[in-house]
């Protein structure tokens, strides 16, 4: 299988930067071909801006999705965006590893999404009718490939719980894993996430290895995160809301897991 590890960290010789790199070798022992955006180390853009596109349609102003949309459709996207759309393209399976900073991925890495999730890629994909409403959540241009979050915090796994300070880790992830990954199709495997950072020392680095190379072996085996699919009949079209006989004592975003 091809794997895409989408890599955020500054310090290569971070616990990230070790992770990364057993990732990597784990990977490829079993057997896969693995290929490693490290965003940082390749000084990658991560303003979306009108530099985006080679040539530019003649707008009096700078529209992002409409100027989004004739890049990728005329192949007219800049060199480093395309790069990175040819390896999801060709990935099986796609991780995305970071450092959880102020309750979300570091802003080098939100700018791969703004600028690699192209119109006509990730989004704005398939009809919009009082039957569908594209093809996004459970389905779209990734479906079919798997997704997982590697991440790292400082904080305890109590502050992550459902009644902790931070609010429950599903939910913090939920717009990443929902939105980042399963809108445009992807199958979102359960996050692998590191706690206390500041504590994982050589004596308990072990474990952490040993664990995520147990993820990482059942990549192709894990059940990925039941979320409700779009068109699968438990929303109303156009309203996207979910149906009044589902769960109606859920709101928010536990509603959107079955």
């Amino acid at each position: 299988m091809n794997v895409l590890i989408v890599y955020a960290h500054p310090e290569p010789k971070s616990l990230n930067g070790s992770l990364k790199d057993f990732a990597l070798k784990r990977l490829q022992d079993a057997g896969h071909a693995v290929q490693v955006s490290d965003l940082y180390a390749m000084q990658w853009k991560a303003s979306l801006d009108a530099n985006d596109s080679i040539e530019r349609q003649a707008n009096e102003r700078f529209f992002p999705s409409r100027e989004s949309k004739h890049a990728f459709e005329n192949g007219l996207q800049s060199a480093d965006i395309a790069r990175e759309q040819g390896k999801l393209m060709w990935a099986d399976a796609v991780i995305l590893q970071f450092p959880l900073w102020w309750f979300s991925m570091p802003a080098i890495l939100k700018g791969w999404v703004e600028r690699v999730y192209a119109y006509g890629l990730a989004y704005g994909v398939g009809e919009h009718s009082d039957a569908r409403w594209g093809e996004r959540y459970g389905e779209g241009k990734f479906a079919g490939k798997r997704a997982m979050l590697m991440v790292t915090t400082g904080g305890w796994e109590s502050h992550y719980s459902p009644r902790g300070i931070n609010g429950p880790m599903d939910d913090v992830l939920f717009p990443i894993q929902h939105g980042i990954l399963y809108y445009p199709g992807f199958d979102v495997l359960p996050p692998f996430v590191v706690y206390r950072t500041s504590r994982i020392d050589e004596e308990n680095y072990g474990a952490v290895r040993d664990a995520l190379g147990q993820r990482l072996d059942d990549l192709w085996t894990t059940k990925p995160i039941p979320f409700r699919q779009q068109n699968g009949g438990a929303y109303a079209i156009p309203a996207l809301t979910l149906r009044d006989d589902l769960v109606p004592d859920r709101v928010g975003f536990a509603a959107h897991v079955e």
